[in-house]
C-alpha cells in the first residue's frame, strides 16, 4: 500500500508540473493550480528557481496535453497561411533534399576561442559597414546575457523594437522567449541570447546569404567565448546557419545535434508561435529535452 501511494503521489506531481508550464506558456483553459517550476541544477540554483518572476501574456503563451486524467478541451486553432521562407544556402530539389538535409560535422565552422572577453568582439565589430544591412539599421544588436552561460537562444536577426533598442528579442516574441525560459527554471538573465545578424534587415525579411556570411563570424566568437552546454537555434535562418543544412525547421525540431561539441536543439522561433500558436505543444517537447540535459547531474556546475 505505500509503494501504490508513493507512486500515485510521484504521478500527481509530474500532471502538476505539467500543467504549470502550460499555464505559463499561455493555455488558459486547463484549469487547477500547478506546484513551482523545477529548479535548474548546480550551486545556488535552488536560489534561482524560486526567484524565478513569471511574467503575465494572457495571449501569448504555451501548454501541453494531458497525459493522465484530466482531459481539458483545447480550442482548435487555425494558422495563417505563411509563405514559405527560402533556405539561406539555396532551392532545394526533391533529389537533393534526402542528401543535404543533414550537415556533415567537417562543414561545420570551427571555434577558436581567441577573445578575452565579450566587450572585445563587440569592439571589433566597430560601426559596423561591412555589408548592405548597415544601410538601414538605427543600432547594432550585438547580444545579451551571462558570459558564462549553459544556454544560449540564437535567433534570426533584429526587428523594429530591437533596433531602437540594441537589445535582442524585446519584442512581442521576446516576451514569449521570456515565458520559455521561466517556464524551464531560468531567468533572461541566466541564459545569453543573440542572432544570426546583428543589424535589422528591412522590413524584417530573412537575412540574405552574404549578409550572413560577413556577420556570423561574430556569433561563432561569442560562442566559442561563452562555451555553452546548449544551443536553441530559434527558426530555420539560425539553424541552417550553425549546421550548414537546408533542412527545414519543421523537419529538424526535437532532434538533437551535436555542434562543436555543444548540444544543438532546432525548435520554432516565438515570432512563428505567435502565429501558430498551436505548434506550442511542439516547442515545449523540445524545451523539456533543453531542461532534462541540463538537469543532468554530469552537466551540472557551480
Amino acid at each position: 500500500m505505500s509503494k501504490m501511494t508513493d507512486e500515485v503521489a510521484e504521478v500527481a506531481n509530474q500532471l502538476e508540473e505539467q500543467l504549470r508550464f502550460y499555464r505559463d506558456i499561455g493555455i488558459t483553459d486547463l484549469g487547477g493550480s500547478a506546484g513551482g517550476t523545477k529548479p535548474a541544477c548546480g550551486a545556488g540554483s535552488e536560489a534561482q528557481a524560486s526567484s524565478v518572476s513569471l511574467p503575465s501574456l494572457a495571449a501569448e503563451t504555451f501548454t501541453e496535453p494531458e497525459l493522465l486524467t484530466v482531459q481539458p478541451v483545447i480550442p482548435t486553432v487555425v494558422p495563417t497561411p505563411q509563405p514559405q521562407q527560402a533556405p539561406l544556402f539555396g532551392d532545394l530539389g526533391l533529389a537533393d533534399e534526402a542528401a543535404g538535409a543533414r550537415s556533415k560535422s567537417a562543414s561545420l565552422p570551427v571555434l577558436e576561442a581567441r577573445d578575452a572577453s565579450l566587450e572585445s568582439i563587440r569592439e571589433d565589430i566597430g560601426d559596423c559597414r561591412r555589408c548592405k544591412l548597415s544601410e538601414h539599421r538605427k543600432t547594432i544588436v550585438f547580444g545579451e546575457g551571462n558570459p558564462q552561460a549553459r544556454l544560449v537562444f540564437i535567433g534570426e536577426g533584429p526587428g523594429a523594437e530591437e533596433d531602437a533598442t540594441g537589445r535582442p528579442f524585446v519584442g512581442r516574441a521576446g516576451q514569449l522567449l521570456d515565458k520559455i525560459i521561466a517556464a524551464i527554471g531560468l531567468r533572461r538573465e541566466d541564459v545569453y541570447i543573440a542572432n544570426i545578424v546583428k543589424c535589422r534587415p528591412p522590413g524584417n525579411r530573412t537575412p540574405e546569404k552574404d549578409e550572413v556570411e560577413t556577420c556570423e563570424q561574430f556569433l561563432f566568437r561569442q560562442l566559442a567565448f561563452i562555451k555553452p552546454k546548449v544551443i536553441v537555434a530559434l527558426g530555420s535562418p539560425a539553424f541552417q546557419c550553425l549546421m550548414r543544412t537546408r533542412e527545414p525547421i519543421s523537419r529538424a525540431r526535437g532532434e538533437w545535434r551535436e555542434w562543436n561539441g555543444v548540444k544543438l536543439m532546432p525548435t520554432f522561433h516565438p515570432a512563428f508561435l505567435l502565429r501558430s500558436p498551436d505548434k506550442k505543444r511542439e516547442v515545449w517537447e523540445d524545451m523539456k529535452k533543453v531542461r532534462a540535459y541540463l538537469d543532468e547531474p554530469t552537466h551540472c556546475f557551480a
